[in-house]
């Protein structure tokens, strides 16, 4: 007879001891997962990542279209059915001015003055032949001497130019509106829809990286240059005075320079600083493909 100690000693070691068998279990256990994934998750798999890829695509085309058309559709109802009609009433019926500002009213006095001269050139060459030029907004009867003929025409190019300036001025004013809904409109929608554009800003992600190096270098060679770029300044000048004249502001040399000297030189900041902070730690082959094209 064994004694008991010894005998629970052998049921421990019996219980913790794993059998042996003649193929390693080690070994049936991987060729387990190896045929599990074969013959019944990987068709799952497979379906389930295309499912996933289509509902990425999907997500960001509307996220793209809706980042697009919906400030355009809010940009043109509000302009047309809102802010047109109720800039015209309160320019119009609300105020007794014409012009906007000063830029506007030198822009028209300008403009007669020069109209004042070429008419008083056409008058002197031939003065038995003058007749109204095509372009003109009003009619000269035959008889009148030329002060006369002078100041009919001033006198109706004055109304006209008053009536071209009140419309511009009411533009300048809808636009400026109009381009506040626009930017109220983007920010709503990113706001409401942040999920999906979460989705649109990983699937712009995952499309750049997947591209070669090559390409994306590029891509980023090509976004340099026009921003900030050796022929970048004009089109920034030419951006600028497109919006103020847009806004009705006159287009002040000074401002339009500092502008022109600080922006790009603040992008190519921050574009240097993403390269060197993200870029490069994700792709550095990308950036070192990118430093051999720029040299």
């Amino acid at each position: 007879m064994y004694p008991r100690n010894y005998l629970r000693r052998v049921r421990r070691a019996s219980r913790t001891v794993e059998p042996i068998g003649i193929i390693p279990r080690s070994l049936v256990r991987a060729l387990g997962r190896f045929l599990t994934q074969l013959f019944q998750t990987t068709n799952d798999a497979v379906i389930n990542e295309f499912r996933l890829s289509r509902y990425q695509i999907i997500v960001s085309l509307q996220s793209f279209l809706l980042i697009i058309f919906a400030p355009l559709i809010a940009n043109q109802l509000s302009t047309h059915y809102i802010l047109s009609p109720m800039a015209d009433y309160l320019w119009n019926g609300q105020q007794p001015d014409i012009f906007l500002n000063d830029h506007y009213e030198m822009e028209a006095v300008l403009e007669l003055e020069h109209f004042e001269q070429e008419l008083y050139f056409e008058y002197m060459l031939q003065p038995q032949n003058y007749r109204t030029p095509i372009w003109a907004s009003y009619q000269i009867e035959a008889g009148y001497d030329f002060p006369m003929v002078t100041k009919s025409a001033i006198q109706r190019k004055t109304v006209d130019l008053a009536h071209e300036y009140n419309i511009k001025s009411i533009t300048a004013l809808t636009n400026f509106f109009g381009d506040v809904v626009t930017f109220g409109t983007v920010v709503g929608v990113l706001i409401v829809y942040e999920a999906q554009f979460i989705i649109f800003k990983s699937f712009i992600i995952e499309f750049f990286y997947s591209l070669s190096d090559t390409l994306q270098s590029v891509l980023l060679i090509l976004t340099t240059n026009l921003l900030v770029g050796f022929h970048s300044p004009r089109g920034w000048e030419l951006f600028m005075e497109t919006l103020l004249e847009r806004f009705g502001f006159p287009p002040n040399e000074n401002f339009v320079f500092l502008f022109v000297a600080s922006f790009p030189v603040l992008l190519d900041t921050v574009f240097k600083y993403w390269i060197f902070r993200y870029l490069n730690k994700i792709s550095p082959s990308t950036v070192a493909t990118y430093h051999a094209m720029i040299e």
